[in-house]
């Protein structure tokens, strides 16, 4: 099939050329709220696709919108047949998949079909896959889980190393970050994503968290997960809670003077605090924000990429190889709790009600890289 090449400038998101006239602010609110459809970071995700989508359009001679299925198909192979300076694949498998959900969310907007729909792309992907697969380029790479020991001793190294005032902020911050995150199964986006008003204590189940949109809550219409008390308060994740709370309250009151005076007259964390009432923070604040090395809190959230750093420095610094080191990251901790789930006999369904994730396919995933002797025949063959 010949494409005929169009000479295009690189250009935004087309409006449908038919349809009824309405008024501008009605255009505007209705440009809104698809907007607001998708959660922010997907928004930029598939604004960064669709403009290189549209940029090697016009580098081609080719239209963007709407695109051919011939014109994406070979948009593909021309990624697929990247390759950086090392002499590796450019580009995952995945990546590409997510470029094919752009162009069509675009298409969609504008009134158009969606590329990806058809059998052209869709072959083309799976050939894509299959020349991957066969040449072992790219294994899908999913990060090393952090089960309860993993965290425990992270933590407990944590603490240990603390000298002063500025290093317990950061302590007691990343000691949130790690318990929290692993009871709630958080991804890395969504203790990003968390405000100080999210979050609140609960007399019998210990801290509920609010999840006003996830990855799996696309319609944003939020979750609640609840991280229980534990027996032990160095594991305790409504106790990390609430000694980090309250170093937020006494910044955001007093500023760096009330954080000083806060930590210099704590008494030693030697029990339970879990059951004192929370101090008042303010509700739209960011829960994890950034610290400077002086101990000096920031107004600017924690970002993903700050969250997966965290992660690996605490690891490091309490004694674990950098080859283990470098298999962790963002997502460590909530693969940790569904492989731990799993270890300890949970079932999909009640894994699932704490992650959120919507088809046990994906809790079978967990269970055949990161725990396979579980179910399986080979630990009652008789060796």
């Amino acid at each position: 099939m010949t494409i005929e090449p169009v000479n295009e400038a690189p250009s935004g998101p087309v409006t449908a050329s038919a349809g009824p006239v309405l008024p501008t602010e009605v255009v505007a609110r209705i440009a809104g709220t698809m907007q607001r459809s998708r959660a922010e970071n997907t928004r930029r995700a598939y604004t960064s696709d669709w403009d290189r989508f549209v940029t090697w359009c016009f580098s081609h001679g080719h239209t963007s919108l709407p695109a051919h299925p011939m014109v994406v198909a070979a948009y593909l192979i021309d990624a697929a047949d990247t390759y950086t300076e090392a002499g590796d694949r450019a580009y995952a498998p995945a990546t590409l998949s997510r470029w094919v959900a752009a162009i069509g969310h675009h298409h969609r907007r504008g009134g158009h079909p969606a590329p990806g729909g058809t059998d052209i792309v869709a072959a083309t992907l799976s050939g894509i896959r299959r020349d991957y697969a066969d040449n072992g380029d790219r294994p899908r790479r999913q990060a090393a889980p952090l089960l309860v020991d993993d965290v425990v001793t992270i933590v407990a190294a944590a603490r240990q190393a603390v000298t002063g005032w500025a290093p317990e902020v950061l302590e007691r911050r990343d000691t949130a970050l790690l318990l929290m995150g692993f009871a709630g199964a958080f991804r890395r986006g969504d203790l990003a994503d968390l405000v100080c008003g999210d979050v609140s204590m609960h007399r019998l189940d210990g801290v509920h968290v609010r999840l006003r949109r996830s990855k799996s809550d696309q319609e944003g219409e939020g979750t609640t997960r609840a991280l229980p008390f534990t027996t032990s308060h160095t594991s305790c994740p409504p106790c990390a809670y609430l000694r980090w709370v309250q170093v937020l309250a006494a910044h955001d009151t007093y500023g760096r003077p009330g954080v000083i005076r806060l930590l210099r007259n704590a008494p030693p964390f030697d029990g339970h605090v879990c059951k004192g009432a929370a101090p008042r923070t303010r509700a739209r604040s960011s829960l994890f924000r950034s610290i400077q090395k002086n101990g000096n809190l920031s107004e600017t959230a924690l970002s993903g990429a700050a969250i997966h750093k965290a992660i690996r420095r605490r690891a490091g610094q309490a004694g674990y190889d950098p080859a283990v080191v470098a298999q962790l990251g963002g997502h460590s901790l909530r693969a940790g709790f569904v492989t731990q789930a799993v270890r300890n006999g949970r079932n999909a369904q009640a894994i699932m009600r704490q992650t959120g994730h919507t088809s046990p396919a994906m809790i079978e995933v967990y269970t055949r890289e990161n725990a396979p002797l579980i179910a399986n025949a080979v630990t009652d063959i008789g060796l």
